[in-house]
């Protein structure tokens, strides 16, 4: 059966679930669970991504996320690579970590119904799984790991820069204020009181909704018939352009892709005061194509191995271990040093 074609469109929500591979653990404690928030903080550094929700159960998690830029696919593919490599040093295993391909639903993110549902239905995952029992007097916040404690709760400055919490308080109708905050949690609570635990969160569907294609956890979209011809409009054009030999054949421009990074590089050279044909005479350990490895490698998605080709870094492996071997006293030239300190992702 040939995978579902991925939608990606600047400005677009999605529902991202991924389980561990044959249901297994991903998270073995609460350490490992603190570098998957870590590595999903860097991604959004690398993509730009607006994370609206998220929580974390023993072997799956649950994300809403926006793409200002239509780059899903590079950031879910760095984003859980990324936490696999680091998940099997620190436990010393190898092979992969997840199951089978994440799902990605896409939302209609701009119409408040679909972003409640979407907010409260990943908030109260922890209700439906029955680690959190309000008829105990328990609450939705005595959960950790998701969004409300860590998020939702919190004041503005002790939030992640990466979670957009002010849209999802304001779609809420609830201020960014202890009081309003409070209203968020009380809310939930209530919800998770009144719902039987295992529908928790999960919306009623219209009977003419055919659930196979517009559905939170089983369908393709989750949002207005409008939205959805919008999308099949999308659709249409990206398999043609799919279809296309040509395209196929090219490499992937996205967000941060290989035309944004050709173009940090050439102004990094001119910089540092290099010319690329200069790259070759130097050692891989040179400071200046390190400085200039460790700003591409950490806002853009491009891989180590292009690193290696464009700096004349000699292999992915070097590039990594002079990463790791980075040393931020190292003197560089002025302007460079400037340029490294002007640059935006």
């Amino acid at each position: 059966m040939p995978r579902s074609l991925r939608l990606e469109f600047p400005g677009a929500f999605y529902h991202v679930m991924a389980r561990g591979n044959r249901r297994e653990v991903i998270y073995t404690d609460d350490e490992d669970r603190r570098f998957f928030l870590h590595t999903l903080g860097q991604t959004c550094e690398r993509t730009g991504w607006r994370v609206h929700a998220w929580t974390l159960m023993s072997n799956h998690y649950h994300l809403f996320i926006e793409t200002p830029e239509a780059n899903l696919v590079s950031g879910m593919t760095w984003l859980q690579n990324t936490y696999t490599r680091r998940f099997n040093v620190r436990h010393r295993q190898w092979g992969r970590l997840f199951g089978d391909r994440y799902k990605a639903v896409i939302v209609d993110g701009a119409e408040s119904d679909y972003y409640r549902t979407l907010l409260d239905y990943i908030h109260l995952n922890c209700v439906r799984a029955g680690i959190i029992r309000p008829k105990r007097k328990q609450s939705v916040l005595d959960y950790v790991w998701s969004s409300v404690a860590g998020g939702y709760a919190l004041a503005a400055r002790k939030r992640a820069a990466w979670l957009a919490t002010a849209d999802g308080l304001a779609v809420m109708q609830c201020a960014d204020t202890a009081a309003g905050r409070r209203t968020f949690v009380q809310r939930l609570d209530r919800r998770a009181v009144l719902e039987e635990m295992a529908k928790c969160g999960v919306p009623e569907m219209p009977e003419e909704v055919d659930a196979r294609c517009s559905h939170l956890r089983r369908g393709w979209y989750w949002g207005r018939e409008s939205f959805a011809e919008g999308l099949h409009e999308i659709a249409a054009r990206a398999i043609k352009r799919v279809s296309s030999r040509k395209y196929r054949s090219s490499r992937e421009r996205l967000a941060h892709d290989e035309h944004q990074a050709e173009k940090l590089l050439a102004e990094g050279l001119t910089a540092a005061g290099l010319r690329p044909e200069e790259l070759t005479r130097l050692p891989g350990s040179d400071a200046r194509k390190v400085a200039l490895a460790r700003c591409l490698e950490s806002g853009t998605t491009v891989s180590q191995s292009w690193l290696a080709e464009r700096l004349q870094m000699r292999s992915a492996a070097n590039v990594s271990q002079q990463l790791r071997r980075a040393d931020d006293t190292a003197p560089l030239p002025p302007r460079l040093s400037k340029f490294l300190k002007s640059v935006k992702f």
